[in-house]
């Protein structure tokens, strides 16, 4: 019971109050992060296993060990510290604005606009981008970012929640996709201990991902087309870089029925300015995605309604799994 109190008061404080952007908890989780990478990693191959267990398995220890002390003197407590941990890790409104900024200048006729708000949402330029190309990254951009920011810490905080951590997998996803974006190398790969550390990130948060990853796939292909999504999945997952991104992507091309995954433009893609967003890879190797049609203005609201209908749908099986677990 307390996981779908904690979760649905969490979304609805999201909602009426976001956290903004650069606050006082965030930048310092975000020190301790950089702080752990620049004293603890000596530039041998273990030390990257030393500064990720420091800068993000410390935090979500302590967050399991509060919970579990606070848990035993007052339950309202440990409600609103799950409460008060989901809040901070949530970030359903740091993408959300973007995404009906981009859209109410489609509706407009303001493809301009749109353009720079994509341009400053993902830090990367897209003037010259096809506009069917345009769309893509949008809608690509707004699935991976409402699994990251909403589903991924959902299901992180659910699970752990289960067997008696409280928020521990909120923090442990949270800080395990800060840490892939924090290191992650901005040329190509050597051997060099950033690399170590760089590629033990991305392969940490791969895997804290994994689960929640097919969770969300899941959640798409329930509530879109349920065919279509999983035929989707099997076919083209695999075609992304990232297993994770694959899985997602795929799943909400065939649950919206539009096509995600097609590969750029030679032209853009030999562009030294189009650099994917610190914060995620969109950009798969290939796909011809399938018959689904290319992405026009009116598929971003119909990944909006495929994204809030995911998110009725988990919150209601949590509640039922709740009222069950009660009932017996």
């Amino acid at each position: 019971m307390m996981s779908f109190i904690a979760v649905l008061i969490a979304l609805l404080v999201e909602q009426l109050k976001p956290l903004p952007r650069d606050n006082h908890v965030h930048r310092a989780l975000a020190a301790w992060v950089g702080w752990a990478g620049r004293n603890l990693d000596a530039g041998r191959r273990h030390h990257s296993f030393i500064v990720l267990a420091a800068s993000v398995g410390v935090p979500s220890v302590i967050a399991a060990v509060l919970f579990v002390v606070i848990a035993r003197y007052s339950l309202l407590l440990a409600l609103l510290f799950n409460v008060g941990v989901l809040y901070l890790c949530l970030g359903f409104r740091h993408f959300s604005h973007y995404f009906t900024d981009i859209r109410n200048a489609l509706d407009q006729g303001d493809e301009l606009t749109a353009r720079r708000l994509l341009a400053q949402w993902r830090q990367v330029e897209v003037d010259s981008l096809p506009r069917a190309e345009f769309l893509r990254q949008v809608l690509e951009h707004a699935v991976l970012a409402a699994h990251r920011h909403v589903f991924g810490v959902f299901f992180g905080f659910v699970l752990l929640s289960a067997v008696g951590l409280g928020p521990a997998g909120a923090v442990l996803y949270r800080l395990s996709e800060y840490a892939s974006r924090h290191w992650r190398p901005l040329a190509a790969p050597g051997m060099s201990p950033t690399d170590h550390l760089a590629a033990d990130a991305k392969a940490l948060f791969r895997w804290v991902d994994h689960v929640p990853a097919r969770l969300t796939a899941a959640g798409f292909a329930v509530v879109g087309n349920f065919e279509e999504a999983v035929n989707a999945w099997r076919r083209d997952a695999a075609l992304w870089e990232d297993p994770n991104d694959g899985t997602i992507l795929a799943a909400a091309s065939g649950a919206a029925g539009v096509q995600l995954g097609v590969a750029v433009t030679a032209s853009v893609a030999a562009s030294s300015e189009l650099r994917p967003d610190p914060g995620l890879d969109v950009f798969p190797s290939a796909s011809d995605g399938g018959t689904a049609p290319a992405p026009t203005a009116a598929h971003l609201q119909s990944m909006v309604g495929l994204v809030w209908r995911s998110v009725v749908l988990w919150m209601l099986l949590v509640a039922l799994l709740t009222l069950a677990n009660v009932l017996g």
